[in-house]
């Protein structure tokens, strides 16, 4: 085997151990974590309501809301980490699901449009996309300095394109054209890489960044 399989397969290796290590995680918190505060919260009104003393009502009343904000705020990372909908139902639902969280948190309207048939795909495949995704999202919202990013997802028989397209102040591709290993573009691209797939990155100052993914299916 040569050093670059090798290497591919380390990289693939890693990267699927950490995925495995973020399910887990994020399916604790969603069922464990997440179900325990919600019973904690039962008690609490429960006892609440049987409370006459004001003090003791208000104070009651306190850790109640409290805890309702821990529990959307559990939610809100399990989602983050690997969202249920994606191995439950499919890459788009669980687009659609991240987006809503991706606009309360910064403020940037995604405008996602799906053409053909969603095809079934296996889930290491999925996630990767879905990180790709993600990637491509978190660094508009960091660097783009844009209010909105355009999104389309188009499949056919053999291959899924996805193409995120903000507005933004755009990138020096002269900066991007040797990342480092551990930048987030160079972690895109390895990503799709190693599930057959390729990431492109297309950008102009003051007219933004245009990230295109495809997957051969």
């Amino acid at each position: 085997m040569d050093p670059l399989q090798t290497k591919q397969q380390i990289s693939s290796y890693i990267i699927d151990s950490q995925e495995e290590d973020i399910k887990r995680i994020a399916l604790e918190l969603h069922e464990g974590v997440g179900q325990n505060l919600y019973s904690i919260l039962t008690g609490l009104q429960f006892v609440n309501s049987a409370i006459k003393e004001p003090q003791i009502k208000g104070y009651l009343q306190e850790m109640t809301l409290l805890i309702e904000k821990t529990i959307r705020e559990t939610r809100t990372l399990s989602v983050e980490l690997h969202p249920p909908v994606l191995t439950t139902l499919g890459l788009i639902p669980a687009l659609r699901s991240y987006l809503k969280l991706y606009t309360s948190t910064f403020g940037i309207l995604v405008d996602l449009d799906s053409a053909g048939m969603e095809k079934i795909i296996p889930e290491r495949n999925s996630i990767a996309v879905f990180r790709v995704c993600q990637e491509a999202l978190v660094n508009a919202a960091k660097y783009a300095d844009t209010s909105n990013v355009k999104m389309t997802v188009h499949w056919t028989e053999d291959e899924l394109m996805i193409r995120i397209q903000d507005f933004g102040k755009g990138l020096n591709l002269k900066e991007l054209r040797f990342p480092k290993p551990t930048s987030g573009l160079a972690a895109m691209k390895e990503r799709m890489l190693l599930i057959g797939g390729q990431c492109m990155i297309s950008s102009k100052i003051g007219e933004g960044t245009l990230i295109e993914i495809s997957l051969p299916l």
